[in-house]
């Protein structure tokens, strides 16, 4: 006679996993990693290992002797892709010990004091890089110029597009002629602007080929990605037209900076988005709104980690207002 075995859900198992997942998106980012060591050398190896390897160790030593947890969570692979994410936000130049106070923030604060993955509520790389810029803000807006392979701490450093486009808002209208072409920041040559900035979104196009990897594995759902961008383009479009001396175009606007790196692999972390479609394309419009106002009114040129961590904190209030249909829920009579 067969027993009838009652378990809880859920009765249907997929392929998913947390490792799956961590190891999809660290393969998606890996063009954009080869190129920034093409531009940037040696400088961009030493920190973006330092950050990993600052970060996998910070969640060992938390995990072991501040929360007693015996469970391992460093092999699921999120700590090594938060020091990633981190280390492909930053300058090519950063000081070592800069970049492990860093990865203190992004494991210590913006991780592991919520709980570890799962639990924490603002995107854990994004709380590294933006510490970093409010406590180190001399050095984490020093950009070095692509090309210099064997340099480091001593990188001939210049202006990066957004720093152009910044002093054009401010009244300089010649800056955008120093301003390269969207071929050009598509392909990561910015030798006419002189700073390539962060070592991540130095080269869009391999940030659109990782993009493509993880739809094509559904790692990812296009609508947070699309949201953002098409909210960029149809803003800066529309101020670009009314006055073109002081706004850049659109397409532009859309390569430079950290833009793509945001919108591709900071804004999509499963953990701090919305949950579904619509929550995720609200979240995605605020963001690509907030980036365009602070790039254009705020003090930095850049405002993508900002933008996104301010949604991070509406995305439970997002889930709260857009709920999926209960199954055979019955809708309420007026």
């Amino acid at each position: 006679m067969n027993k009838l075995i009652v378990s809880l859900s859920p009765h249907a198992h997929g392929t998913d996993s947390v490792e799956r997942n961590m190891r999809g998106v660290i393969i998606a980012l890996l063009p954009a990693l080869l190129v920034s060591f093409y531009y940037f050398g040696i400088g961009s190896a030493i920190v973006c290992l330092t950050s990993v390897a600052a970060c996998v160790l910070l969640e060992w030593a938390i995990n072991k002797y501040l929360l007693k947890n015996p469970q391992l969570t460093i092999a699921d692979g999120s700590a090594a892709l938060t020091g990633l994410l981190l280390g492909m936000n930053l300058p090519s130049n950063l000081p070592i010990w800069i970049i492990l106070i860093g990865a203190l923030f992004a494991i210590g604060v913006g991780k592991m004091t919520f709980g570890g993955l799962g639990c924490n509520i603002f995107n854990p790389a994004l709380v590294g890089r933006c510490a970093l810029l409010v406590a180190f803000p001399a050095q984490m807006t020093v950009w070095p110029v692509a090309g210099q392979h064997l340099s480091y701490l001593d990188a001939e450093t210049g202006a990066t597009p957004l720093s152009l486009m910044k002093q054009a808002i401010k009244g300089d209208p010649s800056a955008l002629d120093r301003l390269p072409d969207s071929l050009s920041l598509l392909l990561g040559d910015h030798s006419l602007a002189g700073g390539a900035g962060a070592i991540g979104e130095v080269c869009a196009l391999a940030l659109l080929i990782g993009l493509a990897y993880m739809l094509w594995k559904k790692i990812i759902t296009w609508h947070i990605p699309v949201s953002i961008i098409g909210t960029v383009f149809v803003f800066s479009g529309i101020m670009h037209l009314t006055n073109p001396t002081v706004y850049a175009n659109p397409l532009a606007v859309i390569l430079s900076g950290g833009l793509m790196l945001g919108a591709i692999f900071m804004a999509t972390d499963y953990v701090t988005s919305p949950m579904t479609p619509k929550g995720q394309i609200i979240y995605g419009v605020c963001i690509g709104l907030l980036t365009i106002v602070i790039r254009n009114w705020g003090s930095y040129p850049e405002g993508m980690s900002f933008a996104i961590l301010i949604m991070n904190a509406f995305t439970p209030l997002i889930n709260n207002y857009v709920k999926p249909k209960r199954f055979g829920e019955v809708p309420a009579k007026q």
